[in-house]
């Protein structure tokens, strides 16, 4: 809604907002743009004089102060994502990511490919890519690039948000069951994919991984779109390939139909990325850039905020901030910081932030998931709905509830470990602002 916001200002329209809570890198934003933000939501957060309100998805239904002066009032509305179909994406090209991981970076590789080939692409991302330091963009280019959510699109559309873009390239990273509390099992999200699938023209084109069981089952109910294909896997037909892939997935070759193109050599790590790599690749190419030139643009990426994204670089000491929402993001996270660190020291600081974490779906999948760290300190928030410590005596984890007791132990370790230390901050939300605690307690 932050990005949908900067978009409606450059536009050319009067923004402003509200929002319950609200926190960097977003708020930044927001403050950077001169849009004015009222907080918490209350019968007063819809101004007087306005011509449209636009609804987002998040604590906003029936109940809801702000909703329920909206409703009284005679003021036109709509959500977010239809903003965006109906006076945005109506006459661009649209090249949408969806997925249940790696949406945010690769959309932010995409848009950068495409920057990078000289085709300023528009964009709309729900992350901070480093390239261009803000999360959405208007251009006169006939390229939008846009972050392609399922989550449903507002109290009163219960459709994913991503049938509202109407996409001509569309890149389908990949589908494990995710968002617990608007779908009740993998089926259901695999519908709405079915449904995106369906909504995709003849003269498009969508890309995927060679291998993804939920997807393929997505593509068995019908596709009348081209397919393209990508892998890492020696023996695939896939038309996109990684090979030669360095321990850490920070170097590889890629070859295009048989044919190599290049080589990827930058600072990401993680199998996830290659895959990332891949993907955007394919995209980039669908809209008229070359391969070789893509992977140019690649090595210059340079990656996303809080993905991964370093905030202490210090010889003995590095801290990170990464939005891993569900187990197979943090396993495939911490595999890659491991094989580029080797045997120095890694402790995850987890939050279970996202709706599905916190109903305990996952369970058992978390400790397994965090097998590359050396020590896991959980932060437990007030609405988890299951007990974490369970999880935890095998473990030899150590579990808090208390943000002020989980940066005491931070400051303890880093002063006591001998080793090279990698502290990685896992969560999708604010962390109760741990980044900046941190920030400010191991800088000295």
């Amino acid at each position: 809604m932050g990005s949908i916001a900067l978009l409606a200002k450059q536009q050319g329209h009067v923004i402003t907002g509200s929002d319950q809570n609200v926190y960097p890198p977003m708020s930044e934003q927001l403050e950077r743009a001169g849009i004015t933000l009222q907080a918490p939501y209350s019968p007063t957060s819809i101004p007087k004089i306005v011509d449209l309100v636009i609804i987002g998805n998040a604590n906003l239904g029936r109940g809801n102060p702000a909703v329920e002066a909206l409703l009284n009032s005679d003021v036109a509305f709509c959500s977010g994502a239809e903003y965006l179909g109906r006076y945005l994406l109506d006459n661009k090209w649209v090249v949408a990511v969806a997925g249940t991981h790696g949406k945010t970076t690769s959309a932010s590789m995409i848009a950068w490919i495409l920057e990078y080939a000289g085709l300023s692409p528009g964009f709309l991302i729900g992350g901070i890519p480093a390239n261009f330091q803000h999360s959405a963009r208007l251009s006169d280019s006939d390229f939008f690039v846009i972050e392609a959510d399922e989550y449903d699109t507002s109290y009163f559309d219960r459709r994913s948000k991503f049938l509202h873009y109407q996409p001509r390239t569309i890149v389908l990273n990949n589908l494990e069951f995710d968002h617990a509390d608007i779908f009740e099992n993998l089926e259901a999200i695999q519908q709405q994919f079915h449904l995106l699938i369906r909504s995709v023209p003849g003269n498009g084109q969508l890309i995927l991984p060679e291998d993804d069981k939920a997807l393929n089952e997505v593509i068995a109910q019908g596709c009348w779109t081209p397919q393209v294909r990508f892998s890492s896997k020696q023996d695939s037909k896939a038309e996109i390939r990684a090979s030669v892939i360095s321990a850490d997935g920070s170097k590889f070759k890629v070859t295009v139909a048989d044919q190599y193109q290049g080589t990827i050599n930058w600072n990401l790590t993680g199998q996830h990325n290659v895959y990332n790599a891949c993907a955007a690749i394919a995209a980039a190419r669908h809209v008229g850039v070359p391969p070789a030139v893509a992977i140019q643009g690649l090595n210059e990426f340079k990656g996303v905020k809080r993905r991964m994204e370093r905030l202490i670089d210090l010889p003995h000491l590095k801290l990170y901030d990464d939005f891993a929402h569900h187990p197979t993001a943090i396993q495939t996270t911490l595999e890659g910081l491991r094989a580029q660190v080797g045997g120095a020291t890694i402790v995850a600081l987890i939050e279970p932030g996202s709706a599905t974490m916190r109903k305990g779906i996952h369970g058992k999948q978390l400790i397994v998931a965090t097998k590359a760290a050396d020590q896991v300190f959980w932060m437990q928030p007030g609405n988890v709905e299951f007990q974490l410590s369970k999880l935890l005596p095998e473990s030899g984890h150590r579990l808090f509830t208390d943000s002020h007791a989980l940066i005491q132990a931070v400051q303890q370790l880093a002063t006591e470990t001998k080793n090279e230390l990698h502290l990685i901050m896992m969560s999708n939300t604010s962390f109760d602002g741990m980044a900046k605690k941190l920030l400010g307690t191991l800088s000295q």
